[in-house]
Order: structure tokens, then sequence, then C-alpha cells
């Protein structure tokens, strides 16, 4: 398999001691993640897992009338394809590239086996599970109870602290498809915000200008989330 010869970009793994890294690496294949690559679908068995290395990938719930909305994100700081190491090996959602980058990707088969030992893998990727968790929960909670700003607020905060850029390409058709509103309200939402100087959007470009005037935006749930991450790595990482 082809190696990245460099020091693990992906957290989960740097966080590994060494030796249980190093014993994972004839496993890990560098791949590439181009934009809208389907990593999984629902209900079809996973057959690789991801640990990002750079860019983000939507799981996303997709409707039996078409219709779809971002459930969780997975940036370099997780894995993709957690099904496999809790036992059920598919899920009802898809998983698809939305900002281009890599990752290490490894056949699901070695890592439920790796889990199965014990040890830090396992404990990191447990941690992960609940972090991620969290994020799933707060997303709903964001979607139910908060104003398509807050919730735009929230996702934009979201894409910055996993891609670690303030400026990204993102159009207002795949923002409203991954917030599940219409299009139009995300064009309402974005002027908000603009209007009030917390961002720049221009040509499908979105730049983050005030960042604290975002977090005050969002709600609860972004302070959540990023805090119970915090918590559990941070932690876990002292």
């Amino acid at each position: 398999m082809t190696k990245n010869p460099d020091l693990p970009r992906n957290k989960l793994l740097a966080a590994l001691p060494d030796e249980d890294y190093q014993r994972l690496v004839p496993d890990l294949e560098f791949v590439e993640l181009p934009i809208k690559q389907v990593l999984y679908e629902p209900e079809e068995p996973i057959k690789h897992v991801y640990f990002v290395n750079q860019g983000i990938v939507s799981i996303v719930y997709t409707t039996e009338d078409g219709s779809t909305v971002e459930v969780g994100m997975v940036g370099n700081e997780g894995m993709v394809g957690i099904p496999v190491f809790l036992g059920g090996n598919m899920t009802t959602t898809t998983a698809f590239v939305q900002v281009p980058g890599n990752a290490m990707r490894m056949n699901a088969v070695r890592l439920k086996a790796e889990f199965d030992l014990g040890g830090s893998l396992q404990k990191s990727l447990l941690l992960y599970t609940q972090a991620l968790l969290t994020q799933i929960t707060h997303t709903a909670v964001s979607n139910r109870l908060n104003t398509v700003e807050e919730r735009l607020a929230r996702w934009l905060l979201m894409v910055a602290d996993l891609t670690q850029s303030d400026e990204f390409p993102l159009t207002q058709e795949f923002i409203a498809q991954m917030l599940g509103v219409r299009r139009s309200g995300v064009t309402v939402a974005a002027g908000i915000l603009s209007q009030a100087g917390m961002i720049r959007y221009s040509r499908g470009r979105i730049t983050i200008l005030n960042r604290e005037g975002l977090e005050a935006t969002s709600g609860e749930s972004y302070r959540v989330i990023k805090r119970e991450f915090s918590r559990l790595f941070d932690t876990e990482r002292a």
C-alpha cells in the first residue's frame, strides 16, 4: 500500500503511542479526497474507514423525497466509519467529501480487529464517538430551535474550525442542503450576517470577518460542541 512518510496529521492517529501507531502503518493507505466523493452510502457495508488528514467529510441523511440535511462533520480530529467498530458495519446516512483534502484509509476488517485488541486505539475511538454524538445531538437541537442565521453562524464556525481557515468556497445552494432549508433562507441569513460585519460573501467564497460576533450569534450549541471536544481530548492528551 502507498503510505505517507510524514508523521500523522490526523489527530486520532497522532495521539497514539508510537508503538501502536507503527503497528497500524502497514494497513494505512494515503488517499486523496476530491470534493463530492462518496465514502459510504446508506445500508451498504462499509469497506474502509478514513482518518481524515485535511478537508471535511459531511455525514448527511436523505429523506424518501430526496431532501438532505447534514447531521455531522468530520475533519482531522476524527474518523469516518464508526459503525465498523460499533459492530453495525452499515448505517442509514451517506458520507461525502464537503471540502477536498486527503486521508489515511484502512480496511474495515483490519480496523475492527485492531479495535477489538483494546488499548489506546479503542480508547481514542470511543472518546471520539462520544464527541461526535455530542455534535450530532446539538446539531439536531440547533436545527429545531435556532433561526436560520443562528444555524448558519454555528455551521460556518464548525467549518472554519475543521479547515483551520476563515475563508472557504461555499455556494448558498450547498449550504441550504446541509442546513436542510431553502436557498432563499440562506440568502436572507447570509445577508443579515454580512450586514452585521460578521462575514463577507462574494462569488461563492465566504470569509469570516468577526468570529466573536458569529459565536455570539450561534447560540449555545456551538459552545457545547467545542467544549465537549476539548474536555474529552485535551484531557486525554495532557
